[in-house]
């Protein structure tokens, strides 16, 4: 098949370097646009929302926060689902189609389907949520039924003691049970997430190749950030997605699915050439997609984020508790969109990772 890379011809994960890169700003900073879609300084429009519901988690993950002292946000300090229901209906007016609820773990904050039927409410052409799986056994039926479409579940070994190792949690088949679980009621497709580190568990990419082959559900390799709250990642510790990619064509040939040139999701696509299942890779370090992002992000504690790795961000807790009107809020998510860098910087000389670990952030 001339259009598939087969046996010694591995896939280009290239696919975003050319074609996305870091944008050249169009117009000089200023006053952010009032009214039209919600864009930044660069063009890119911003349609998808990532929401945290909490800081708290049920793993304690080496890539994500320490062992211990863990210091929790206040219950008064995080938001309710009535505040968030608020600025997710502001931001619906303001163009945003999609929404991903994120953690800390999602699903250890209470009444999670509550929050999810509000949302669905509001008219959301997509709403997901990222978690371990550990509660879907009991929590999947309720998420679907107000209106959750699908789940990504992280799961970064498929080696029960290595798994332990990684999470400081003894609970890979809790987590394979929850995988089931999300199937069965019918938030599909359940895809895997796995951050890879070098010496770690890098050697288990062709097991979850295998993975994805077996079960159907789409697994998503995605490289070693600095989100650490330790701030131990290294650059060594990475395993580029080129190689992910050479590793899995050279046992289970793969081919390219769709262009970024469409589709703004972080995300590579391959799918088996032989039609068993797909897997991804989310290069974040080794070549970037900021070209296309088009997320914001709400902290558990109110703060919206234009990036991932922003060392600034804008309260719209202190606003609703303050008693803005709806029209202040937009105000202010349309400066923080506006004000959007125009990538990362991970590669750039005096790069600052955010104070914020990913579980205070948000997945």
């Amino acid at each position: 098949m001339s259009s598939a890379p087969g046996h010694g011809q591995p896939p280009k994960a290239a696919h975003s370097v050319t074609r996305v890169g870091i944008p050249t700003r169009k117009r000089p900073l200023a006053a952010a646009p009032v009214e039209g879609p919600l864009v930044d300084t660069y063009g890119r429009v911003h349609t998808d929302l990532r929401i945290s519901v909490t800081d708290r988690c049920n793993f304690r993950c080496s890539y994500c926060m320490p062992s211990e002292d863990m210091t929790w946000l206040p219950r008064d300090g995080i938001l309710s689902y009535e505040e968030i229901e608020r600025v997710a209906r502001v931001l619906k007016g303001l163009g945003v189609t999609a929404v991903r609820l994120t953690g800390g773990e999602p699903l250890v904050r209470a009444d999670l389907p509550v929050l999810v039927r509000k949302l669905s409410a509001l008219g959301f052409e997509d709403i997901s949520l990222t978690t371990n799986g550990v509660g879907l056994p009991h929590l999947a039926p309720a998420l679907a039924n107000a209106g959750l479409r699908r789940v990504n579940v992280s799961c970064d070994s498929l080696d029960r003691e290595r798994f332990k190792s990684i999470t400081r949690r003894d609970a890979l088949d809790a987590v394979l049970e929850g995988m089931g679980a999300a199937d069965a009621a019918g938030l599909a497709p359940v895809k895997v997430n796995v951050v890879l580190m070098r010496g770690v568990n890098d050697d288990e990419v062709v097991d979850f190749a295998a993975f994805a082959r077996e079960t159907g559900r789409p697994v998503r390799f995605i490289e070693y950030m600095p989100l650490d709250a330790a701030h131990a990642w290294e650059r060594p510790d990475v395993v580029p997605g080129q190689e992910i990619l050479e590793r899995i064509d050279a046992t289970f040939p793969l081919e390219p699915i769709g262009s970024r040139d469409d589709d703004p999701a972080p995300a590579d696509r391959y799918r088996f050439v032989d039609g068993y299942g797909e897997i991804g890779v989310i290069t974040s370090v080794t070549n970037n997609f900021c070209g296309t992002c088009n997320r914001l992000r709400l902290t558990a504690d109110g703060a919206l984020r234009n990036c991932l790795f922003a060392t600034q961000e804008s309260s719209v807790r202190d606003l609703l508790r303050s008693g803005a009107s709806d029209a202040d809020l937009e105000a202010l998510c349309r400066q923080v969109v506006w004000s959007k860098a125009a990538g990362h910087g991970i590669d750039t000389p005096g790069f600052t990772p955010p104070e914020r670990s990913m579980s205070q952030i948000g997945g």
